[in-house]
């Protein structure tokens, strides 16, 4: 790519060997990007032994990088803007990469913790520039199956994530989860450099940073994410820094969209959201963001607090996920090409619904295959999800204002991810006493099944050597008790999400249908 093309019309040039080239290791960079949130997650007590820190402390190994990645990503338009899509991507892979190697060597703590936030923050535009590219680089005939590339990436990096991370650190140690990034970020950065070239920096926009939107947007996205990060542990409200913390998000947050409405050179382009689609795709891309994420975390949790698997055993059942989103990559090239898009959108949400809702009939004996076919079928809605979301929002957009919608665009799935894990947390909590309260007030003189059992789990104390075996047995029936209370909220919250799913369909209708082959929107 030698030449710039932002003002060219892409189904007038052909694509060359590099073309292709400096895509897919743009690709291969946002798959890094998001392999490193969820690696590092299932690695976590490595780390804190490591670092000798205490289990809230490590927690903000995460917190930091996604706290310094949702800061980046609405920024990202007008960084794309000022420098190219070429020197922001290399400037995003490269400090990615320093700071995965700087993480390797992370002395205490502290460190980690500097190191982390960098992370993040550097390599948090890659993923919106990789989407800016699709809709800038390829013609609309094309943009759909790059499409579905990218969201293959950005949705299996979190299913393989646990997995590999158990892996490298039970085979090796933590460093090793940091180290693996620098070869092939290095790599990344050659190649971007080297064959990416669409459009060229524009230093004038330099002269009008918004140095107050850019203040506003760290402290209203900061401040929102800390809360939902950190408010379900601190009890919510019990906290006084979540009180003051919400509080600051919410005045910095007003405060902000009134000035990137009034002023004539925002930081980050809020009138995008006039156009419906894109608006309405937003609201998508959130609600794919609470399902993505949320049961990301419940699965792995369930398998390993009910069941007792370690990393390997959990990967080995969320492979499936994995495995049929690749199956379905190949279904929904097809269907994009012969359905409407909002049709498209709509079953794929409806199997995501069906997948979760089956995925609430789980019990303490559930395996494998009782995981299988609700996995199976959330893996193959993935695709048919994510490639008419992409259509319908970004395809409708003028080329030149792609940069700035996409960064809000991610930002919205990365919100739905923290806003629906600060609230599964808090209802897991809630659930989780409510139903064991309920099962605790059926165990009763007068339950004849809750004495039956008592009384067998008596014998079978008695013919061990402990001292009381009676209390050996309550403590059992309580311990067990809470296991089925788990189950139950589970249960709930899997059955909270397939109503989620169902009812954001409510609004598919009012969409405008975008033509395919030319990449306008019809009325």
């Amino acid at each position: 790519m030698s030449e710039a093309i932002t003002n060219q019309n892409p189904e007038e040039r052909q694509l060359s060997s590099g073309d292709w080239i400096g895509f897919f290791c743009m690709v291969f960079g946002v798959f890094m990007a998001v392999l490193d949130i969820q690696i590092v997650a299932s690695s976590m007590q490595q780390i804190q032994a490591g670092l000798s820190a205490s289990q809230d402390e490590i927690a903000w190994v995460q917190t930091s990088y996604l706290i310094a990645e949702v800061i980046i990503i609405p920024l990202s338009g007008w960084l794309g803007r000022v420098f190219s899509t070429r020197y922001l991507f290399v400037i995003s892979a490269g400090g990615f990469t320093l700071s995965s190697l700087a993480c390797a060597f992370a002395w205490n703590l502290p460190a980690m913790i500097i190191f982390r936030c960098l992370q993040g923050f550097l390599g948090g535009a890659m993923i919106p520039v990789t989407f800016t590219v699709i809709f800038i680089l390829f013609p609309p005939r094309l943009q759909a199956a790059m499409g579905i590339v990218t969201g293959l990436i950005v949705t299996i990096a979190p299913t393989v994530g646990p997995i590999f991370g158990g892996y490298l650190s039970d085979a090796f140690n933590w460093q090793v989860l940091f180290l693996i990034n620098v070869i092939p970020g290095i790599l990344v950065c050659i190649a971007v450099w080297t064959f990416v070239d669409i459009d060229k920096p524009d230093w004038e926009l330099l002269k009008k940073i918004d140095f107050i939107g850019i203040g506003l947007i760290i402290l209203f996205l900061g401040s929102l994410q800390y809360v939902l990060e950190e408010g379900a542990k601190d009890q919510w409200f019990d906290s006084h820094l979540i009180i003051a913390l919400s509080a600051v998000a919410f005045i910095s947050g007003t405060a902000m969209f009134i000035w990137e409405l009034k002023i004539p050179h925002p930081i980050i382009d809020l009138y995008a959201f006039r156009n419906f689609n894109f608006a309405v795709g937003c609201w998508y891309s959130f609600v794919l963001g609470i399902g993505l994420y949320t049961i990301i975390f419940l699965t792995p949790l369930f398998l390993s607090s009910v069941k007792g698997f370690n990393s390997l055993e959990i990967g080995f059942y969320l492979m499936v996920v994995g495995l049929f989103q690749l199956v379905s990559a190949f279904i929904a090239g097809p269907m994009e090409k012969h359905l409407d898009l909002r049709w498209m959108m709509c079953i794929g949400f409806s199997l995501f619904a069906l997948g979760s809702w089956l995925n609430s009939n789980l019990t303490a004996d559930s395996a494998y295959w009782e995981f299988f076919l609700p996995q199976a079928i959330r893996g193959t809605a993935l695709m048919i999800c994510f490639v008419p979301i992409n259509t319908l929002s970004l395809g409708s957009l003028p080329v030149d204002e792609v940069k700035n919608a996409s960064g809000l665009y991610n930002l919205m799935r990365n919100l739905g991810g923290a806003i629906g894990l600060a609230v599964a947390n808090t209802l897991f909590s809630y659930f989780n006493k409510t139903h064991y309260a309920a099962l605790r007030e059926s165990v009763t003189a007068t339950n004849y099944q809750a004495q039956n059992f008592l009384f067998g789990l008596n014998e079978k104390m008695a013919q061990t050597d402990l001292a009381q075996p009676q209390l050996a047995a309550l403590k059992l029936m309580s311990s067990m008790a809470w296991r089925e209370a788990m189950v139950m909220t589970f249960n709930n919250l899997f059955q909270i999400i397939a109503v989620i799913f169902f009812a954001s369909m409510l609004i598919a209708p009012f969409l405008k249908k975008v033509e395919k082959q030319e990449g306008v929107m019809l009325e």
